[in-house]
């Protein structure tokens, strides 16, 4: 694997900006928490977090997947289901540390959390547990330094599993589908933000709001990226990602874009959409966040 990992480095280095032989991007002192998250279903969460994750480590970062959802499509979507012992579930519900869960991905730099259908049932296991909120944070907190980038990919709901994701995470990026719905859906997300940060999470931030399975052909994709550009403005992620067969069939390959087709539309925006996360990240640290 390690070989065609740098094969498909050198293949999408004419859309990067550094080289892994140089170290890629400089590490953060402690892993920047990314959620990935949006109450509605069928919007591109899972794809976004197995192939991100994926193009930051190809970039040179070290990179923690956490699957939170108890239908554990990422960890299936990286051909892992099923090769593990220990879950999320555990190590929520169950106490177990984390470096007991993480399970290395087949591709450098990229590491899994992997999920379970059990993990359902960690919901109803931690409703009485004091400040069950602050799991998923108190378990991060002795691990993300070890990584430059932990993403988590959250159930459509916004349920115990969404409420710990977020409030570990230092920012939430929103996958929002080109559909005629998709403005609705962003104003109810956002009454939910900041929810969050006035009870659990004061720090929480929009890493952005990322358009998927955009259509360049029709009107509607078109209309709707404007509306949103016009309503959220630079919040919105210059990226946007296509339909794309290659992207859709990957998951069932077990492999991220980046490794099945490097040269296809969905594997250059997503290296695109990574650029656009690093720079963020590089801004944040200037700033001091």
């Amino acid at each position: 694997m390690k070989s065609r990992s740098a094969m498909v480095y050198f293949t999408c280095n004419r859309l990067w900006y550094a080289s892994r032989s140089s170290g890629g991007p400089p590490a953060a002192t402690m892993g920047r928490v990314i959620a990935i998250a949006n109450q509605k279903g069928g919007v591109g969460k899972t794809t976004t977090a197995i192939n991100l994750a994926a193009c930051l480590a190809v970039a040179g970062s070290q990179v923690l997947l956490i699957d939170a959802d108890p239908q554990a499509n990422t960890t299936s979507g990286l051909g892992l289901r099923g090769q593990h012992q220990r879950t999320l579930y555990h190590a929520l519900a169950m106490s177990e540390s984390l470096d007991r869960v993480e399970i290395a991905s087949g591709l450098d730099g990229l590491s899994l959390i992997p999920s379970e259908r059990n993990l359902a049932g960690a919901e109803i296991e931690l409703v009485d547990i004091e400040r069950r909120e602050y799991r998923l944070r108190e378990i991060l907190e002795n691990h993300r330094d070890r990584f430059d980038f932990v993403l988590i990919d959250c159930p459509p709901s916004l349920g115990l599993l969404t409420l710990n994701a977020l409030t570990a995470a230092d920012s939430v990026l929103v996958p929002i589908q080109c559909e005629y719905f998709a403005l609705e859906g962003v104003s109810e997300l956002w009454d939910t933000l900041i929810r969050i940060r006035r009870s659990l999470n004061p720090t929480l931030a929009v890493e952005g709001f990322l358009l998927t399975m955009f259509d360049e052909r029709t009107n509607l994709s078109n209309q709707v990226m404007a509306d949103l550009r016009d309503f959220l403005g630079s919040q919105v992620f210059e990226t946007s990602i296509p339909r794309n067969v290659r992207l859709a069939e990957a998951p069932s390959h077990g492999q991220p874009i980046i490794l099945y087709d490097p040269k296809c539309r969905g594997s250059e925006s997503y290296v695109n959409l990574a650029k656009e996360v690093l720079a963020n990240d590089k801004k944040s640290a200037r700033e001091g966040n």
